[in-house]
């Protein structure tokens, strides 16, 4: 990995021009083709290239008549074939689509309507229901998948209900999406996130054996970003204040009509069963983390484990793995429903078809934007135009204070993310770039070599993980971002430009309350509740509680 990249600057076009495209027109699909043939427009051979690997005189006609070839070829064979027909892809459409027909099931027979009534008396208000949202992300912690898809499908009904806006849902179910499941020690991130780590250690010529889950540990007070989104989700919920886009999508909601009663649904057949949502539900969850164990051990093999318990269960589940569970979990809830309906003869076979298509064809626009967004992130990765490497290395040549080393790998690693749509891939790409760097930054300074743990580094280390959830959070072109807008029943761009003013607020608070003062050498235990602190500041000074117009009136 040289950090160089075959048309330098330009590597960045495609991925903004798709952003910007989408911001501006709300087009994502059509963004994301037109982004995607800018990348392979700009990867064609030039004349000269053209000229010196062929044996006949050149001419332009035949130069034209191949390149337009080789881009056609490109497009359709080399990228978005290659990505719909990755083993990994196809694992997450079947889960997406398994899990779709799954919860159209739910719904049809009554689940989600029982536990709009059972959570009734935990969400009598805006307030309530805004807070249950965030402590349900909080639990369903062993990945964000099947957090985004559960958690909005299942609120949806309760949101509705108490007039909270699906730009709102959105935003709580992406931002407890990534970064609960970043932070857990026991879920599918722990293995992409230490295996980094261990590879960036290694290139600086540090052995830390098993020291890598306590240095792990170490960093997480050291996310800024991802503590803090966690803390001003609550704080939005809990002070009912919102502002910018975010406000008057709330205000949109509490102005609408409310939605059909539970008596109005019993009337059409559809009778409250809280078990028809609580059992599929929970049966996935329990069979994606029993497979996780399984397929984990299996790889772990004979290997060392950490001592501690949680290290030790923490590193199986992180070496499990995540796309088969995810996959047999769903469909594990998909035949526990099915089951479930049988027993109760609540629906004929022709309204479990039915309900099973539309839940399949509800996740389809989802499915395409993935899988575009996933052709133009390998067309941004590396053996092509490497993006990421490319504005990585700009960085390396940088000479400048390892004190400044977090917060510059901060914005780094979100640009990345922002601009490729993918936080792992970001991880990969820039942990083994960001700690040779930042040792050898403070063994200049030191004269001396840096301890494995020294707060710069470790601070550094954060800062990646932390970086590329943020951009990951921001990018119109994230799978998170796609699942959390289309589980939640939003526009996908309405959501993007009603949590974009909230993720940049709350980095700035990372910077200035976080990864600044931490590279000076300030504990980060004393940063949190300063930071939190100026986010209760900016609620109270910006926000503003949601006015219906309807209820003003009367």
């Amino acid at each position: 990995m040289d950090g160089n990249s075959p048309i330098g600057w330009l590597c960045v076009a495609p991925p903004i021009l798709t952003i910007v495209l989408a911001i501006l027109s709300r087009r994502v699909v059509l963004s994301l083709i037109l982004g995607i043939c800018l990348a392979v427009f700009l990867l064609l051979p030039t004349p000269k290239a053209f000229e010196a690997s062929h044996d006949q005189p050149f001419s332009w006609l035949s130069y034209l008549s191949i390149c337009s070839m080789d881009f056609v070829h490109g497009v359709v064979i080399g990228h978005l074939w290659k990505s719909l027909s990755d083993g990994d892809h196809l694992l997450v459409f079947a889960f997406t689509t398994v899990l779709g027909a799954q919860v159209a099931l739910i719904h049809r027979c009554g689940g989600m309507l029982g536990i709009v009534e059972w959570a009734k008396p935990l969400a009598r208000t805006r307030r309530g229901g805004q807070i249950l949202t965030w402590l349900l992300g909080l639990l369903i912690f062993i990945d964000d998948y099947a957090n985004t898809l559960l958690l909005g499908s299942t609120m949806s009904p309760i949101t509705d209900r108490l007039k909270i806006s699906r730009e709102k849902l959105a935003y709580l179910v992406d931002s407890t999406a990534a970064p609960v499941s970043g932070l857990a020690l026991v879920s599918t991130w722990v293995a992409t996130e230490i295996s980094s780590m261990q590879d960036g250690y290694q290139k600086a010529g540090i052995e830390i054996g098993t020291s890598t889950i306590s240095i792990f540990l170490e960093t997480i007070p050291s996310r800024f970003y991802i503590l803090y989104t966690l803390a001003f989700v609550f704080l939005c919920g809990l002070l009912c204040r919102d502002f910018g886009p975010m406000l008057r999508a709330e205000q949109n909601a509490a102005d609408e009509e409310p939605p059909a009663t539970s008596e109005s649904s019993r009337a059409s057949g559809r009778v409250p069963r809280a078990i028809n949502a609580i059992l599929p539900i929970g049966l996935t969850v329990v069979v994606v983390v029993a497979l996780l164990v399984v397929t984990g051990l299996v790889d772990v093999g004979d290997q060392p484990l950490p001592e501690s318990t949680w290290q030790r269960w923490g590193a199986i589940v992180g070496a499990g793995s995540s796309y088969i569970s995810l996959f047999y979990g769903a469909l594990a809830g998909l035949l526990a429903i099915i089951a479930l309906i049988a027993i109760q003869r609540c629906l004929e076979v022709s309204e479990v078809a039915k309900a099973s298509l539309d839940g399949v064809l509800h996740v389809v626009p989802a499915l395409v934007i993935l899988w575009l967004a996933w052709a133009l992130s390998g067309l941004t990765g590396e053996g092509y135009m490497q993006t990421g490497q490319f504005l990585a290395a700009q960085i390396s040549q940088l000479n400048v204070s390892p004190a400044l080393m977090p917060t510059i790998i901060f914005v780094l690693a979100s640009a990345i993310a922002f601009s490729t749509g993918t936080s792992w891939g970001t991880m990969l790409i820039l942990m083994p770039l960001t700690i040779p760097l930042v040792y050898g930054l403070l063994s200049a300074q030191l004269s001396a070599p840096p301890a494995p743990d020294h707060f710069v580094l470790v601070a550094s280390v954060g800062s990646v993980l932390a970086g590329a959830i943020f951009g990951d959070h921001c990018s119109p072109i994230s799978d998170t971002t796609i699942l959390s807008s289309r589980s939640s029943g939003c526009n996908h761009i309405a959501h993007v430009r009603t949590q974009m003013p909230y993720a940049l607020t709350v980095a700035g608070v990372a910077i200035v309350f976080g990864t600044l003062p931490a590279g000076f050498g300030i504990n980060s235990w004393l940063l949190l509740p300063l930071g939190t602190a100026a986010m209760v500041v900016i609620l109270l000074t910006f926000g503003r509680a949601t006015q219906s117009k309807l209820s003003a009136s009367s």
